[in-house]
Parts: structure tokens; sequence; C-alpha cells
């Protein structure tokens, strides 16, 4: 049965190409709709881009045919613009100038003319709260959903190993097909194992002995950079081990690394520990710099009010690199803060030889990216279109390096389900060119407090 879905503005600013992801049924943009994205055309950013991108969509369609009429779609469905329905009534405490209700009056007309399901399809939650009011059925735009965060890709996992072999694990591996799991009921259960998949092997006879590995190709291997102490700095638990092996490989092996966790994992913390070995420390000419991005959601809007030049404006935003950069230079917790000035001239000193740079996320659209080490954290905040924008700018010798925490999300629009890094992790499972490791909160090295409230709240 054919449907009829109705399209909000946040929906085609988000994802400009939704119109033609509705298969075989009809797509209707309310008026209002084009008068919003005419308003957004000139803003500055992703929003502007995006609208700009779906105007240009819509001229496609308009060669073909007439909108008002409806044009066909190659998935077999079609694409109308609705401009009626202006005299449909609402509820007295909805204003009928307000985009949002002008959009319910266009899904109330088509419910009553037609016998066609009617589904609204927004980002907007208090939206799809007014339509299941009046009795509008109301979704998510889905198309670019993944998993809930629990049931999301890991990057790493836990195996037994018979004892037999278990001793050969360092010498050649052990081959995939030889480690199993147990269930619930303690029945032996087959692996499925995914490329540069990062593994904890427990002997199956002796509980104390383990070993860590990652999947390449048929076999477990063990790790290259398990004794490395990048900038000085040693792992601390099982995921700070798997974390050192992904940003310490070369560019040409593991290009992309997605890290997610929540805070006081030492995700920003251990990734620039490692760009300063590579790039300060033992300068090998494998990177020219490190290039920094936090993309915010006030990079989006927000940044061009804040007074001064490009790094003047988002130095507030870069603040937590600084916070890390302090305990990074001067690793000494005892004489770090005695002379402020002299750590400051140190920090400073490495941003004026252009060892470390930060920018905004507008400014990375149209560059290709070479023999960079590229860290993003707090990827969540970014749009499936920006991460793949990112992803899209790494020239030769790059590496780029997603970080986030899925359940911190400060975007409007965006969730655990919807969010680029989210989304990333899952598209980019099983490449051979991108690792991929989730921090657990027992691996929360922040503080003792931190950890506490880990456990409590």
């Amino acid at each position: 049965m054919v449907k009829i879905y109705v399209l909000d503005t946040n929906v085609l600013i988000q994802a400009p190409h939704a119109v033609e992801c509705f298969e075989d049924n009809q797509v209707i943009l309310p008026m209002v709709v084009l008068e919003e994205l005419d308003r957004l055309k000139k803003a500055e950013g992703d929003r502007g881009s995006n609208a700009r991108q779906a105007v240009r969509i819509l001229e496609q369609f308009r060669q073909k045919g007439n909108l008002l009429s409806g044009v066909e779609m190659e998935g077999g469905g079609t694409l109308r613009v609705e401009k009626n329905f202006v005299d449909v009534s609402l509820p007295e405490d909805l204003a009928a100038e307000v985009p949002d209700n002008r959009i319910l009056k266009v899904c109330l007309g088509l419910s009553r003319d037609r016998s066609e399901q009617v589904i609204l399809v927004t980002k907007d939650i208090l939206l799809r709260i007014k339509a299941q009011i009046l009795g509008i059925c109301a979704e998510d735009f889905t198309t670019e959903q993944v998993f809930d965060h629990e049931k999301q890709y890991k990057g790493r996992t836990e195996v037994y190993v018979p004892e037999e072999i278990f001793k050969e694990f360092k010498k050649k591996g052990i081959p995939c097909e030889e480690v199993y799991q147990v269930d619930e009921s303690g029945k032996r259960t087959e692996v499925q194992l995914t490329e540069n998949q990062f593994v904890i092997l427990r002997a199956d006879q002796s509980s104390g002995k383990t070993h860590l590995g990652r999947v390449e190709g048929e076999r477990i291997r063990k790790l290259e950079y398990k004794k490395s102490a990048p900038y000085g700095i040693h792992p601390r638990n099982a995921g700070q081990y798997f974390l050192q092996e992904a940003l310490m490989q070369p560019a040409k092996n593991a290009p992309l690394v997605i890290v997610k966790g929540m805070a006081g994992t030492s995700k920003t913390f251990y990734s620039l520990a490692v760009g300063l070995e590579k790039v300060l420390n033992n300068p090998t000419g494998e990177y020219r710099r490190i290039l920094v991005c936090r993309p915010n959601a006030q990079f989006d809007s927000d940044i061009g009010f804040l007074p001064g030049d490009e790094q003047e404006k988002i130095s507030p935003l870069m603040r937590p690199v600084i916070d890390n950069l302090e305990q990074l230079i001067d690793s000494s917790e005892e004489e770090r803060y005695r002379d402020e000035k002299e750590l400051q001239g140190k920090i400073e000193e490495i941003f004026s030889r252009g060892l470390i740079q930060t920018e905004a996320l507008n400014y990375i659209r149209g560059r290709s990216i070479v023999k960079t080490y590229m860290i993003i954290d707090e990827a969540q905040n970014m749009t499936p279109g920006q991460i793949k924008g990112i992803i899209t700018r790494a020239g030769k010798d790059t590496k780029i390096i997603l970080l986030g925490d899925p359940d911190q999300i400060d975007r409007p629009f965006l969730d655990e389900r919807t969010n680029g890094l989210s989304y990333a992790s899952e598209h980019m499972k099983g490449s051979p060119l991108c690792w991929q490791i989730t921090m657990t909160a027992e691996e929360c090295e922040r503080s003792v407090l931190a950890m506490d409230a880990v456990r409590r709240l």
C-alpha cells in the first residue's frame, strides 16, 4: 500500500537527499518547508550548505516536471509540493503562523482528503508529540540510524583458547576458528570475529592466563606496540593497550581510528600523547603536524559572534585539549603547576611552531589534508554527512582519529543512533582500513571521584 510521507525541514537539513529515500511512496513537501530552505540557504556552516544542496536537488526535479502536480522519482515514488490546506483548523493553543503548525495543517488536510496513510517525518521530538496529540502518525528519519548504543560495534571481545595452543600465541598467533565463547548455560559457542577487532584471550584451563591480540585475516595476532610508551605514557588497562595499538600504527595500516567511550577514559589524552611522540618526541617524518578539531554545536552557529580571528574564536572550545597538553608536557604532578608561566610558554611554543594546529569544522570543507595526524574530538556532535566529509578529506599518509561518547550529545536532532560517530562506527565495521575500540566505564582513569561517580550515578 502506497503511503504519503510529509517531510519537515530539519530532515532535509540533516540529509538533503532524504526525498529520494522513501521507495515507491509519495513524498510531500509543504510550502513552508520551501520557505524555510530559502531562509537557511545563506546560513553559515553545514546548515546553509545542506539547505543549498536540498534546493539544488529540488531544482533537478522541477526541471523534470511540475512539482505542484508531482514528479516521478527513480525509486517509483513521486515528489510533490503542497500549498493547500491553509484553512485547516487547529486547536486554539496552536498558533497558525508557526512553521511547525503549518506542517501539521498539511498533514491533517491530507489525512481527510486521501485514503492513503499520511506519515509526518521529522527530527523534532516535540513536533512528533504534537502530531500524536492531533492523531497524526509521526516518525523519525531512520535511513541514517544505526543500532542502539548497547548493540553497536565495540571493536573488542573476550574469547577462550584451548590450553594446548595458548602458548603458541606470541610466536605465530592463533587461528580464529580455534577460539570460542561460553553462553549463560555454560555451552560452548562459536565466535564471529571482525577484521581488526581487538581480543582478550583467556586460557580455558587456567583463569589467570591472558593475552591481548587483534584479528588479522584468519588469525589473532599479538599487539605490535604493547611495550611502547608514547611520550612517556604507559597503558594502565586492556582498553588503553588496544587504543595505543590503533594509534601507533602508521597511517598506511590504520588511516582511520574510531574511539568511543565515556569521559575520563583517556581518549583525547592518549591520542595527543601518540601524536606528540610521532611529531615532536621521535620525529620520523611520518606526519607534518597534529591537527585538532572539536566539532561542537557552536561551530555552525555561534562561532561567528565570538571576537577575534579564527584561533581566538575557537580557543574556548579547545580548552579541553590544552588541559590534556598541560599534563603531557610536564609529566611531574608535583612540579607541573609550580610555574604556570613556564608551562604556558611550553604549550605556546608547540602551537607557534605549528606542531599542533586547531581548526573549526567549518574550515575543513573543500580541503585535502596530507601527512597529518588529525584528531576529531567530540565527534558524537557531528552528523553522518559531516563525518563523511571529514573522512573524504584525508589525503595521502593522513591518519584520522574520531573520538567521542555517543551518550553525551549536545547537538539538536542528533541522538545515540543518528550521530556521525556511531554512524561511522557501524558502517566502517570490518574495513581493513579502520580500527575501532570502545573504552569501558571500568577503564576511567580521570580520578578516584570520577570512578566512584561511574559506579554510583
